[in-house]
This record gives structure tokens, sequence and C-alpha cells, in this order.
């Protein structure tokens, strides 16, 4: 990565930033994409760059950075944010290429495979963290900023606040991890968040990571998964017990159903009804 520490942001930029309310972590990477987009043009006018210079610049990181097509995009959606909504130059960056979407399905971990982690996981924090990233299906910054007070025992429902796109949800809450939260509660005393690091701040999200992955190892499951496939799981197991698209939607919080739709491609419920013709009797 770039030094660019001896350049400043446009006046403007990282204000507008925080009055729109962009959390923390999406500060932060545009900051820094668009300080070393400012570095790589440091010679020429900012404000009279083109966006086939735009265009070029991307090319350039892709084929000597090697970077992603997530990060192609953060990048793009940095600079353009200083163009269209700093500068308020809303259509003259259209022509900037962004690259296909990809068609990855998520990897889903077995009911199965879900309960032998929980099993083995003998830290009761641990095992709550884990139980209740399933049970509600919530990503993982979705956790780390639960509160004591999100757990509506009476509804037996999770309130999630401030989710992805500062929206506010319900989502489930199983019986089963109501009680492991009760114990959990009588040992760790939680004060404000539901999950504490130190000094009584919020767990880290490398915290989750390193939980979930001990727990990956201990279950011997050989599948490239993160803490975020046991929200792919919730999502295709509710699906294969027949739970409708739209609830499943309301659930994740997704803003469209044609983001949930995707986990249709991985429930296996149609698919095992399915007889594959090597099968079938040809005698």
């Amino acid at each position: 990565m770039m030094n660019a520490i001896s350049i400043q942001l446009p006046s403007g930029y990282l204000e507008l930033l925080r009055r729109k309310r962009y959390s923390q972590s999406t500060i932060t990477t545009y900051t820094i994409y668009f300080l070393e987009f400012m570095k790589y043009h440091r010679t020429e006018d900012l404000d009279a760059i083109t966006y086939q210079q735009i265009n070029d610049y991307i090319l350039e990181l892709i084929q000597h950075k090697k970077i992603s097509i997530s990060q192609q995009n953060q990048r793009i959606n940095a600079i353009k944010f200083y163009y269209e909504k700093v500068l308020g130059r809303r259509k003259q960056y259209i022509r900037i290429s962004r690259p296909r979407k990809e068609s990855k399905l998520p990897t889903v971990l077995t009911l199965e495979e879900v309960e032998k982690i929980l099993q083995l996981t003998k830290n009761l924090k641990h095992k709550c963290i884990l139980m209740t990233i399933y049970s509600g299906g919530l990503r993982r910054s979705e956790l780390i900023n639960l509160r004591v007070a999100d757990i509506d025992s009476k509804r037996m429902l999770i309130k999630v606040c401030g989710a992805k796109g500062k929206k506010d949800r319900y989502t489930l809450l199983s019986e089963r991890l109501l009680t492991e939260l009760r114990e959990y509660y009588l040992q760790y005393h939680p004060r404000t968040w539901l999950f504490e690091g130190q000094e009584q701040g919020k767990y880290s999200a490398t915290s989750v990571e390193r939980v979930f992955q001990d727990a990956i190892k201990r279950a011997q499951i050989r599948k490239y998964v993160t803490p975020h496939s046991l929200r792919h799981s919730f999502a295709t197991h509710l699906l294969e017990q027949g739970t409708n698209l739209r609830y499943i939607q309301e659930l994740l919080g997704h803003a469209s159903t044609k983001t949930t739709q995707i986990y249709t491609r991985v429930a296996s419920n149609a698919l095992m009804k399915i007889r594959n013709p090597l099968d079938q009797n040809t005698t």
C-alpha cells in the first residue's frame, strides 16, 4: 500500500462521509483508497481528472497489484464519492468500468457439522458467540454490536440495531440458545455489550474469527468457511425446512429478495428429490 501520510483529503470529503453516517470501517477504507488515488495523480489537478484516467488507474491496480473484484469496487466507490457527492458531478463518471459480478455460491455447513462445532466448543462464552450467529443469521459486526437488552426472551427474538443500511430488525432467538445465554450471563456478568472483550468493551471481530476457526479445527471440517458461513447456513437450513423466502429475507435484513434468492441455489431439499439417471434400473 502506498504511503499517503503526506497528502491530505480534500475539504469536505471526510466531513460528508460522517454527515451521511457511513460506518467507521467504510470511512477508513474510502480514506485510504482515495488518498492513494490522490498520491498517484499528485502532479495533476485533481478536479480535472477524467473518467478515462480513472479507468487507466484501476486497470494498473488490477494488472500490477492484482486487486480483487471487491477491492476494485471499493476503490471506484471511494473515487466516485469525491466527484459525485463532494463536487456534485452526478452523471459525469458513469463510464467508469465496473467489474462483472462474481456468481459464487456461499459455502454452507450441514446441520450435523454445525452441531459438531457447538458440541466440541467447551468454552461457554465462545459457544454462545457461535450459537448466537447461527441462531439469528447474524453478520459478525451485528454480533459484536449486540447489547444485553437486545435479547428479548419474552418474544424469543434478537433485536439487531443499526445493521447494514442503518436498519433495525428482529431475528430468531432459539430456546436452546436462551438457556445457554442465561448460564453465560450468570458466569460472565456482561454489562452493556452482550459479548465483551477487555475492559468491558466490545468483543473484537478478529476474536470472533479466531473462536470460529478454532472450532472448525476441533470439528475437523475441511471446507473453507468463515463466521459468515454460519449466517449462510442459517438461511439455507431455514429454506430447506420450508420457510418462505420472504421471511428469510426479513430475518437476514436483505433489502431485496434477489440477494436472498442465492440460497435457492444452495438448498438441497429440491435437488435431493431428483433421481440421478445413473441410479435408475435400466435392466
